[in-house]
């Protein structure tokens, strides 16, 4: 009876998150269910304040690189990379501007969420390609689709990347600096893997005659750009001296904040700082700690045991196969996020396996939108921006994406612990 509490429980959270009927907020449902999980006894307190302390680092994290991402968008940095590619788009002779901004895109979406995390290229960037692609005279479907896509995949590269990265990083053992040394490779095989079957699936679309376009010209914010750049420098710089990258990421975040509160008038200031402090997102960041503690449930009713019992033990190039193909199918059942927290830690004795869990998580959810949150939030902008993706569509472009990108990203990895000789 326990064990099915706590999967229904589970069941409905996740639910209530795809669903969101009438737009509520996810931890409506999840706060009550992690309550009633306590109530229940199915997790003693203790466990979940734990569990809640090991959360709460990166979900800090979470809330400063969603403000430093908003700022970003604030100081027209979206809208120049959205220009940049547009005039790449048009200008050239060669390929055609749908193809040649299928490259540029898949480009700007991968540096945007290694840099600023998957949220900023799903929120910011999408809507971003969208105009863009409108503005080239193009089909916009390949390039939007590509958002998505690469907002799970290519989220790789550094530990800042993704909420699952934080916790694999920290159960990893590595530094920033070797965490991404080692799945540089990785990164550059599945991107690569996404890129050619998006060229050969939207083949019509891209080959399809380009319409009249309009170009708009973005002056480039060489300000926050700069402080983008010092901020993924502070986090190479901070994890020697033992610093949380959620302060560097929020220092960042002030440096583009102030001087944009400082040119509002002072009558608007208190608002304007308002408004900044609301893009931490205080609601979706409960909810992934009452999501924690649901998970916990299910987890210490057989869950761990069992993914102790189905994980390799040997970091071998089938072992590195197997915990990746078994992380992406609990990331399509339950959520990626709660995928990671189940499959650490019978991982953690090998940096190797952590790695391909990693893999699993962040590019298995391309199979199916409950896989990721960043991928339910893609659906919900393209429904509010009356451009709704097609289901089926998705579901035959992340069969093709998903099985290759995580069978080439693992031997890529396999390859990169050699090198590295983690093996």
């Amino acid at each position: 009876m326990p064990t099915i509490t706590a999967a229904t429980l589970l069941a409905a959270v996740l639910g209530f998150a795809v669903l969101r009927p009438r737009r509520l907020p996810e931890a409506v449902a999840a706060i009550p269910a992690a309550l009633l999980v306590l109530a229940a006894g199915l997790v003693p307190w203790s466990a979940a304040g734990a569990e809640l302390a090991t959360l709460a680092p990166t979900v800090g994290f979470l809330a400063a690189i969603l403000v430093l991402a908003h700022l970003a968008d604030a100081w027209q940095v979206f809208a120049y990379a959205g220009a940049v590619a547009a005039r790449f788009a048009r200008g050239g002779s060669g390929r055609h501007p749908a193809s040649r901004l299928l490259a540029v895109v898949f480009g700007i979406a991968a540096t945007v969420t290694a840099v600023l995390s998957l949220d900023a290229t799903v929120v910011l960037l999408t809507p971003v390609v969208l105009a863009t692609a409108t503005a080239t005279g193009v089909r916009a479907r390949p390039h939007v689709y590509a958002c998505a896509h690469l907002a799970n995949s290519a989220s790789l590269l550094l530990p800042v990347s993704n909420l699952t990265n934080l916790l694999a990083f920290a159960a990893s053992g590595l530094t920033f600096a070797g965490f991404a040394a080692t799945m540089a490779l990785p990164w550059l095989a599945v991107i690569a893997v996404e890129y050619l079957v998006f060229r050969w699936f939207f083949g019509a679309d891209l080959a399809a005659p380009a319409g009249p376009g309009s170009a708009v010209e973005v002056p480039p914010p060489r300000y926050a750009l700069g402080v983008l750049a010092a901020t993924l420098g502070g986090f190479v710089a901070a994890e020697p001296l033992h610093v949380h990258p959620g302060w560097v990421a929020g220092a960042g975040a002030l440096l583009l904040a102030v001087p944009l509160v400082v040119r509002t008038p002072p009558a608007g200031r208190l608002r304007a700082t308002g408004r900044i402090a609301a893009e931490t997102q205080p609601l979706f960041c409960l909810f992934v700690l009452a999501l924690g503690v649901v998970v916990l449930a299910v987890r210490r009713q057989g869950l761990d045991d069992l993914a102790g019992r189905l994980a390799p033990d040997r970091a071998d190039l089938l072992g590195l196969l197997a915990v990746a193909a078994l992380a992406a199918i609990l990331a399509n059942l339950v959520n990626n996020l709660p995928a990671t927290l189940v499959l650490l830690p019978a991982v953690t004795h090998s940096p190797g396996l952590v790695l391909a869990v990693l893999i699993g998580v962040n590019v298995g959810p391309n199979l199916y939108y409950v896989g990721s949150l960043a991928t339910l939030l893609w659906r919900r902008i393209l429904h509010l921006r009356r451009e709704p993706p097609e289901t089926g569509t998705f579901l035959r472009l992340g069969a093709l994406t998903a099985p290759t990108g995580i069978v080439a990203g693992v031997v890529a990895l396999w390859v990169a612990l050699h090198l590295t000789r983690m093996a």
